[in-house]
């Protein structure tokens, strides 16, 4: 009986059956783009593996890439693979002080360095001697280079095959809390992961249909790695695009119009900010109201977002206010939420044409099992289940159950038909003075759905009351300088403070709302890589505040 097919057995496969079908997009600068059709990404990886393999690495020797997202982060993956070897992807934004920690712990034995705006901060950082190859799209470097390496390299023949229980690769959390961990992650998992996720695209964008999508959130994490990388390397028949930069993503998306199309909720926030600052959201109601002017108004500011073209639109990586998800449906765009993690390849549940209630992150996805432990933490077992940590032991064996659930850490209910609810954080929850246990995740949610608010936190440990912290949105930053517009969102806030009070428990009631002094980012370590929350480092930030801002006795505060 044959073996199941892995991720390198679907790659021949385009090798021969689509090699002059473009794969890849990746934008140069200046409106230049460069194709790759199957037959160059899989030649240039083939000789990549060549010349890795004619360095003597041991089979399984860790080879890591820090890099933005590109067509050669993807090139130079199956070239690792395809030699035998595991990958260890760092995110591009990450501190020196993380990358250092990232190669060191993982003993990487050779760096691909690729498009960056950090590296001059981050180059101290490798360690001195470790091998170095500069991608194409780099910053300049001493080291040999992608191209005069593949120009000179004869390619890796045959089928280079890899086991199902190889690792693949190891994904180091994005670090939230602590120091990231090393998530393996073996070539049956990701395979799997990569064949159902293909398999329910296609279902939803038909079978012989136009696949695009624009790679732009962090490869290094498992989100993209899964839902893009891997879908693509299985499907064969998807042409991704890579964004250029953050100022030309409009640009990127129009050229792209992607038919599936993925983000995180606060980029969600951000388009629809965008959106009201063009057209006030009173106004835009009113518009959507008219029948048939509804339905041009909305395919308008769809085309001008650029997602005219999806079919299927995902928000995944943390929890998306349920009236987001409204809007964009109203406006036609099919927006469901996910719900997965890196220890389960981003592989676990999603919403669909059957299942997609707001506020719900869906149902399992095939053959994924789930169930609540009796406080309510979410368990789950995967296809896409990683191999354990890293170097780890002990922490991965209390991961998981005796029956091999893992542990998620988050908090759930489920629906009579199945589908699940995230209530909040196991580790997240905090006792104010009152004695009583706060979520602060729904409540965040709701604060996150007002069109002024672009993040919050809430907190409050052994206060009387928990309080909420906000980011303004970004139009709206540079106008409270002006008297006018402070007293207007002052009032505002005051509104939405009382009207959400109404609404929670007493025990869940906020003190106050505080407008935070600056915007929470990845540069300034308020978020991760993959822009959540960095709880501890922004509560520690405002610890010597919190006294005050209580004894102010004001509604809402200006921090």
């Amino acid at each position: 009986m044959a073996e199941p097919a892995l991720i390198l057995d679907h790659v021949y496969e385009h090798e021969s059956r689509h090699a002059g079908s473009v794969y890849l997009t990746q934008p140069l600068g200046g409106g230049a783009v460069a194709d790759y059709t199957w037959a160059q990404v899989v030649d240039q990886a083939r000789r990549m593996a060549a010349h890795l393999q004619d360095r003597g690495l041991e089979r399984g020797a860790r080879v890591a890439i820090l890099s933005k997202n590109c067509a050669h982060f993807i090139i130079a993956e199956l070239a690792i693979w395809m030699g035998g070897y595991t990958t260890v992807a760092i995110f591009p934004t990450e501190t020196a002080a993380t990358v250092r920690y990232v190669l060191e712990h993982s003993e990487a034995s050779l760096l691909f360095v690729g498009k960056l705006d950090a590296w001059e901060q981050q180059r101290p950082a490798v360690p001195a001697g470790l091998p170095c190859i500069a991608l194409p799209l780099a910053p300049p470097t001493e080291f040999d280079t992608w191209d005069a390496i593949v120009a000179r390299t004869p390619p890796l023949a045959g089928r280079p095959s890899r086991a199902a229980d190889e690792l693949a690769m190891l994904i180091y959390t994005s670090g939230s809390t602590g120091t990231p961990k090393g998530v393996m992650v073996g070539f049956g998992a990701i395979t799997r992961v990569g064949e159902e996720i293909a398999k329910d695209l296609r279902r939803r964008i038909g079978a012989d249909g136009p696949s695009r999508v624009l790679s732009y959130l962090p490869l290094a994490h498992s989100f993209e790695r899964s839902w893009v990388e891997a879908s693509t390397l299985v499907d064969g028949r998807t042409h991704v695009f890579f964004a250029e930069s953050l100022e030309t993503f409009l640009q990127d998306l129009q050229r792209a119009r992607p038919t599936f199309f993925l983000s995180v909720p606060r980029l969600w926030l951000k388009f629809q900010q965008g959106v009201f600052a063009k057209v006030p959201p009173k106004k835009l109601d009113r518009l959507l109201g008219i029948p048939l002017l509804g339905r041009l108004v909305a395919r308008k500011v769809l085309k001008g977002l650029g997602l005219d073209q999806v079919v299927v639109a995902g928000s995944g990586s943390a929890p998306i206010p349920a009236e987001l998800i409204s809007w964009y449906r109203r406006l036609g765009l099919k927006l469901y939420e996910g719900y997965a993690m890196s220890e389960d390849n981003s592989y676990s549940h999603t919403s669909n044409e059957q299942f997609n209630a707001p506020g719900y992150v869906g149902v399992p996805m095939p053959g994924v099992q789930v169930r609540l432990s009796s406080d309510g933490e979410i368990l789950i077992k995967s296809p896409g289940q990683f191999s354990g940590y890293y170097k780890q032991p002990e922490l991965t064996a209390q991961s998981f159950t005796e029956d091999g659930f893992f542990r998620t850490g988050d908090l759930g209910e489920q629906s009579p038909d199945g589908m699940l609810k995230l209530t909040g954080r196991a580790k997240e929850l905090f006792k104010t003075a009152r004695g009583k246990y706060v979520a602060p995740a729904p409540i965040e949610n709701e604060l996150n759905a007002h069109p002024m608010v672009e993040l919050s936190i809430v907190s409050g440990v052994g206060q009387p009351r928990a309080y909420g912290i906000v980011v303004l949105a970004e139009q709206l930053r540079p106008k409270t300088g002006d008297p006018a517009v402070r007293a207007q969102v002052q009032k505002e806030l005051e509104q939405l403070l009382s009207e959400l009070n109404h609404r929670l428990a007493d025990s869940e009631r906020l003190q106050m709302i505080v407008v935070a002094r600056e915007p929470w980012s990845i540069e300034n370590g308020c978020l991760t890589p993959t822009m959540k929350i960095r709880r501890a480092r922004i509560e520690a930030e405002v610890e010597r505040d919190v006294q005050r801002w209580y004894a102010s006795q004001g509604a809402v505060v200006w921090a």
